[in-house]
């Protein structure tokens, strides 16, 4: 039994030795490694071994984060208070710098997120940010973007989610749109009113023009009063059609 205790030492601190030096990095999986405190390099995916106490490593995830961005008070340029707030998409394509550049990438990006979204939706009106949101998303996201370029972040999207207002504000929104509402109806009812004066004074133009064309006109009224008998009617006629009627000229039409 004693002679076998030297090896079971030593086998020990075999396992012990394998079991602090192999790693297993995912697809996913970058290992940014140090030995003896200097940066070595970036391990892929696959089995690695580290020297124990001599080497350091660090794990950093490739895929796509997702990251809410709390709830920020902003002061739009037109003075009205609203409270935004967003979602990012963003990933590390570079683990060297996102280790060694910034102490916390993720809290770094997520401090410059709720900057820059205070910072652009303030310059502009509140209609801007409730019927632009494509644009500000972009906006936001391309500065975003340039600013995390040195910590090897790449933001890949940015999303306003909601925008709220107090009710004081929505209902003013809700006067505010009722008038223009009001607004469009009268100037549709107007144009409506502009179109039908010109027609009528089309036709007025061409039935000064056409004598027999007034005649019919006449008659077509007659026509349509005399369905109604319930009533007696006065259609006021002209004298001279008159005088030309019994003198033959307006005989043809009458006829008809």
């Amino acid at each position: 039994m004693e002679n076998l205790l030297p090896y079971l030492i030593i086998g020990f601190i075999i396992i012990a030795f394998l079991s602090t030096s192999i790693r297993i990095m995912r697809e996913y999986e970058r290992a940014v490694v140090y030995t003896l405190g200097r940066f070595q390099g970036v391990w892929g995916p696959g089995i690695r071994i580290l020297i124990p106490v001599v080497q350091q490593m660090v794990k950093v995830d490739l895929r796509t984060l997702v990251h809410d961005v709390p709830t920020q008070d902003i002061i739009s340029r037109d003075n009205v208070s609203v409270k935004v707030n967003a979602v990012i998409y963003y990933r590390v394509v570079d683990p060297n710098k996102a280790i060694n550049q910034v102490e916390n990438f993720m809290e770094a990006t997520s401090q410059l997120a709720q900057t820059t979204l205070r910072s652009v939706l303030g310059k502009h009106e509140l209609d801007e940010m409730l019927s632009s949101r494509d644009k500000l998303n972009i906006d936001i996201q391309e500065i975003l973007d340039k600013q995390t370029e040195a910590w090897g972040i790449k933001v890949a999207n940015v999303e306003i989610k909601h925008v709220d207002l107090d009710q004081s504000m929505v209902r003013a929104i809700a006067k505010q749109a009722e008038a223009e509402r009001e607004r469009r109806a009268k100037v549709i009812n107007a144009q409506g009113e502009q179109q039908a004066a010109e027609k009528l004074a089309e036709a007025a133009r061409i039935l000064s023009t056409q004598e027999l064309a007034i005649q019919l006109r006449y008659l077509t009224a007659l026509q349509e009063i005399a369905n109604d008998r319930t009533n007696t009617i006065i259609f006021p006629f002209s004298f001279e059609n008159i005088a030309k009627a019994f003198k033959g000229e307006g005989s043809a039409s009458l006829k008809e």
